[in-house]
This record gives structure tokens, C-alpha cells and sequence, in this order.
């Protein structure tokens, strides 16, 4: 698997991560053995770089993926551990959101995804979402005190506005921005990736498949499971998820030509956009980790990119990216 530099501090990663949010929340039933057997599957393939937070479960999702490194036997060294802080969740209360990023919180949490992951040093911290009533100055001025003291390695943000972005980078140096990105988000394209390439800071993209929605093994929501995020997303109802089609129609069609699977193609587009782009397709099967990782060997020439552009151009994708209500922690 090729490596990947995010930031100019040196973060050395797989040019592909694994996001293990869904082994513990929001995509349906989970079994933990899977998702320790995908992990260490991922590992074995190259794929060392492992995203969680502490809002995944809340909690139990940071507490898996320390389990599956520990268990692994390969090395803590040889894994990146990425984590976030920044969304308050109620357990008794699965609607509740909140935010907080105030500096004493900032270190509490820490301390807790330090204990849950059963580690010494999270290799990189993200705020998870940007806290309207702290100043960005502070919040950052807190996380870097942690790299300071020895419990962090390097800072990201996530879904975080250009001003936002300019503003912490003047505090400490950024590593890289997680936001959603892919061939039907590329809303960030053209106002956020110019400004990370000024800045060198590198693009970690979540949900690089739309949800698994680009692979083209879904159809309709009939087959989601009640808790499932997805059943609630506007991409994926009525007229919205008919108008996608089209476009995942457009992309198997390009895939089955090139001979591999829409998702890879999805993916291998992703990567295409810089050496500096790392994206992080979430799964908790093997066989798609396996599926995820062969992506790394689709190779995609300036004819093939253009087709795709003209697939999926920018906000070819029908109905907004997240739920109304989530819609204001978005580039803030």
C-alpha cells in the first residue's frame, strides 16, 4: 500500500485509512469479532490508518479499535490512531447533540479517548465539529498543549470553514481537514482543498463512497435496518435517491469497462485528486475492506477522469448531504 504525507509535520500514512465509525453506530447491527477481524485484515493489507472518535457509540467504537491494535500483534508503531473530540451525545437521550471545544473540555477529553484506546499517544486529534461559542484560537491552544505534553501527535479539523482553518493555523500547525468528499460531495473542491494546499495541510475524505451509496449495492432503503443513518438521509429518499441512480449507473458502467467494482472506481477517483488526499471508506465486513483496498491498484487516466467529471459533476448529487437539523455544524 503507498504512503501518504498529511500536513508538514511528517504524519506518514496508508494512502487509504479505514473508518470504523460503523462498527459501532449509525449503519445497523454490528458484531465486534468482525470488526476486529476487518481491522486486523486492513492491517495486514497496508491499510494502518484507523479512524474512531469518542462520540462513535458514544465511546464503545474507541474502545474497539484499541482492543483490535492490542490484539493484532503487530505493533502500536505501525498504526495511526486518529480520534476526535467536540460532539456531546446523551447515552439515555440518542437524539441529543451537543458541542463543546472550551479548552478544559478539550483536555478531559483526551484523557478519556487515551484511557478507552488503552494508548499512550493518539497520532492524530481532530475537533470534530466546530464549537460556535468558543474561539478557535483556544480550542487549538488547548489541543496543541497536548502535543506539548507528550498525549498527541499531530492536530486536524473536521468540517471546518476556510476562515476557521486559517485562523488555527496561525496557532499551530494543521495536519489535516476530515470533511465528506466524494465523486457526489465535492463541495469542498473548489473553496477548501486550494486553501490546504497553501497552508500544507493534507484532505482526509469521509465518506468517499456516499455512504456505501457509489458502490451500487443500494438500491432503495427497504433493506436497511430501522437504525440505520441512511433511511433518514435526503440522498437517499424519493425523488433524490431515484436522481443518484443515475449517477452510480453512470460510474458501474465506466467500472465494468476497467474491470473493476463501482466502488473502486469511486474510490480510485478519490485518490486520483492528490498525493495530499487520503480517503477513509468506513466498513465492518472483510470482504469490503479487501474490495476497499484493491482501489489502491486502479489507475485512472486523464480520459477516464473527464468521463467521471462528466458523470458526476459538481452538485450533480440530489437532496443535501445530512439531515436538516445536522446541517448547521457544516464548514463552520
Amino acid at each position: 500500500m503507498e504512503r501518504r504525507v498529511l500536513g508538514r509535520g511528517g504524519l506518514v500514512v496508508s494512502a487509504m485509512g479505514l473508518g470504523c465509525m460503523g462498527m459501532s453506530d449509525f449503519y445497523g447491527p454490528h458484531d465486534d469479532a468482525e470488526s476486529v477481524r476487518t481491522i486486523h485484515r486492513a492491517l495486514a493489507l497496508g491499510v494502518n490508518f484507523l479512524d474512531t472518535s469518542d462520540m462513535y457509540g458514544p465511546h464503545t467504537n474507541e474502545r474497539l479499535v484499541g482492543r483490535a491494535v492490542r490484539e493484532w500483534g503487530g505493533g502500536r508503531e505501525r498504526v495511526v490512531i486518529a480520534t476526535k473530540f467536540g460532539i456531546l451525545r446523551d447515552p439515555e437521550n440518542p437524539k441529543f447533540r451537543g458541542y463543546s471545544s472550551k479548552p478544559e473540555y478539550v483536555k478531559r477529553a483526551c484523557e478519556g479517548s487515551l484511557e478507552r484506546l488503552g494508548v499512550e499517544t493518539i497520532d492524530l486529534y481532530y475537533q470534530h465539529r466546530v464549537d460556535p461559542d468558543t474561539p478557535i484560537e483556544e480550542t487549538v491552544g488547548a489541543m496543541a498543549e497536548l502535543v506539548k505534553e507528550g498525549k498527541v501527535r499531530h492536530l486536524g479539523l473536521s468540517e471546518a470553514s476556510v476562515e476557521t482553518i486559517l485562523r488555527a493555523a496561525k496557532v499551530h500547525p494543521i495536519a489535516a481537514l476530515q470533511s465528506e468528499f466524494s465523486l457526489w460531495t465535492r463541495d469542498y473542491e473548489a473553496t477548501h482543498v486550494p486553501v490546504l494546499r497553501e497552508l500544507g495541510i493534507g484532505f482526509v475524505p469521509y465518506s468517499p463512497l456516499g455512504r456505501g451509496f457509489l458502490t451500487g449495492r443500494i438500491k432503495t432503503t427497504e433493506g436497511l435496518d430501522e437504525s440505520d443513518f441512511r433511511r433518514r438521509n435526503p440522498r437517499f429518499q424519493g425523488e433524490n435517491l431515484e436522481r443518484n441512480l443515475r449517477i452510480v449507473a453512470g460510474i458501474e458502467a465506466l467500472a465494468a469497462r476497467k474491470g473493476c467494482t463501482a466502488g473502486q472506481l469511486a474510490l480510485a477517483w478519490v485518490m486520483a485528486q492528490g498525493k495530499d488526499v487520503v480517503p477513509i471508506p468506513g466498513t465492518k465486513h472483510v470482504t469490503y475492506v479487501e474490495e476497499n483496498a484493491g482501489a489502491a491498484e486502479v489507475k485512472l487516466s486523464a480520459e477516464e477522469l473527464r468521463e467521471l467529471d462528466a458523470i458526476a459533476p459538481v452538485g450533480a448529487a440530489a437532496g443535501e448531504r445530512y439531515p436538516v437539523a445536522a446541517l448547521g455544524s457544516l464548514n463552520r
